[in-house]
């Protein structure tokens, strides 16, 4: 479990490494442009009911603290996700990693040989 540190505030907050991994991507880039926006996230099933919203702003101090030693590798498609949400009206909302787990789409190999035919040209 990783954790974030806003401010002053002296309570952390926890998030899963990999998870914290991608938001800061997101917010980093915010930051970086000098603009300000909101996060969103459901507490976690050990904590009182409910969801918090941070405003985050350049000028307020932040930091990403990991247990994991080693960076995880990212997901370009949740930073993707973090950075659409990020950019609308409401702000991050820090949602799980939507995997995908369909099939995988195979490609029929060409026939070769005697009969097979040949491509167009």
């Amino acid at each position: 479990m990783g954790t974030m540190f806003y401010g002053d505030a002296a309570t952390p907050i926890g998030i899963e490494d990999r998870a914290l991994a991608h938001l800061k991507v997101a917010i980093i880039t915010k930051l970086r442009r000098g603009e300000s926006f909101t996060v969103s996230w459901k507490h976690a099933d050990d904590q009182p009911s409910g969801r918090s919203t941070l405003w985050l702003h350049p000028n307020i101090p932040l930091r990403f603290v990991f247990d994991e030693p080693e960076p995880t590798e990212l997901s370009r498609a949740w930073v993707e996700e973090l950075m659409r949400s990020a950019n609308s009206t409401g702000g991050i909302l820090l949602v799980p990693e939507q995997l995908d787990t369909g099939p995988i789409a195979t490609v029929e190999p060409l026939a070769t040989g005697p009969g097979a035919e040949e491509p167009a040209p």
